[in-house]
């Protein structure tokens, strides 16, 4: 089914009504997004190891053998145990296993484990397109933001990826309407690690841009709270719907238009 919609400028104005790819009239299945999600997710985890010699680098040597007569540890009263070797013979602390102090770890981390969750491709295309289409949704995204009953989704003028202005680019999303939300999403800050006093902000994730060229859009918006800006090349499913749930998002004439296309060559997202 193809949808029109209308094309808005950068007063808020419509100009004109543009057809959409059957893309943004798809299904919205939330298993495939929480799938992709932790695929993901799974490629920013960073490897962890511990040194080899970690908790087994002492002197510390097990001597309790029937054939190890000298400080064999046999019929003294005390457990047969690796401990370090003192001087003039005497028998040290236990060292070296995992139930001694500062004895090695039982089951240290591993370089080699596997930590990175994989996904067909074609599974994931899937669940961008269904994250798509569940922007779409007014009934999806209004649960969790206000947009004063603009049509989803918005599609405006591609005059927005020349916008080069942080004031510039919030008169526009003011012209839009959805001024309501930059300001939710400022007021629902929550300060980010366990400082007391930190003075780093982490802003609840509202508005999404997806233009076809965001080199100079990029930097008007990376200074409104809440706000994003992806290029078609760069969409992924976190950036579409954060922790599975669907944002606003707004589309350049342009990146509709070459949505379908970059779908089918398999140049969006992650290369799983």
């Amino acid at each position: 089914m193809i949808m029109d919609v209308s094309l808005y400028q950068l007063d808020g104005k419509s100009a004109k009504s543009v057809s959409l790819p059957t893309v943004f009239s798809g299904e919205y299945r939330i298993d495939l997004l929480r799938r992709a999600l932790l695929a993901e997710q799974s490629l920013g985890y960073q490897p962890q190891a511990h040194s080899l010699l970690a908790g087994i680098d002492t002197t510390a040597v097990y001597v309790g053998r029937y054939d190890a007569a000298w400080r064999r540890g046999r019929h003294m009263g005390t457990a047969i145990r690796p401990r370090q070797a003192l001087g003039g013979g005497a028998q040290g602390d236990v060292r070296r296993i995992p139930s001694a102090t500062k004895g090695r770890r039982a089951h240290p981390h591993k370089l080699e484990k596997k930590i990175v969750e994989n996904i067909n491709r074609k599974e994931y295309i899937r669940a961008i397109e269904s994250a798509i289409a569940g922007c779409t949704n007014s009934d999806l995204v209004g649960s969790n933001h206000a947009f004063n009953g603009k049509a989803l989704p918005i599609v405006i003028d591609d005059a927005i990826e020349k916008v080069a202005k942080t004031r510039e680019l919030v008169k526009v999303l003011g012209a839009l309407g959805l001024e309501e939300e930059i300001e939710r999403s400022r007021s629902n800050s929550r300060r980010k690690g366990l400082r007391r006093n930190s003075k780093q902000r982490k802003f609840r994730k509202n508005i999404l841009l997806v233009a076809n060229d965001a080199a100079k859009i990029e930097k008007a918006g990376r200074n409104i709270p809440g706000f994003d800006v992806c290029s078609l090349s760069g969409l992924t499913v976190a950036k579409l719907a954060p922790g599975a749930s669907p944002r606003i998002t707004i589309w350049s004439e342009s990146a509709v238009k070459n949505l379908e296309k970059a779908l089918g060559e398999g140049k969006i997202g992650i290369k799983a």
